[in-house]
């Protein structure tokens, strides 16, 4: 199963910002997003989420649960 958590870099180790638990030996992928690409990766994202939230075919939806 992946578990993402965010991290950061402190003196070239990664130290996770939430408590997780890491069996010894545990394989991790590390991604890193450098600061001046962050920004660009958030606004890359938004789009796909606002063509799913902004669906004008799912007020059908909204619709069943009024009655």
């Amino acid at each position: 199963m992946l578990k993402t958590v965010w991290a950061t870099v402190r003196q070239g180790k990664i130290e996770l910002l939430e408590p997780t638990e890491l069996p010894e030996g545990t394989r991790v992928l590390v991604t890193l997003l450098l600061d001046d690409e962050s920004e660009f990766w958030l606004q890359t994202s938004q789009v796909s989420v606002d063509a799913i939230w902004d669906n004008t075919e799912d007020d059908v939806y909204a619709q069943l649960l009024e009655k």
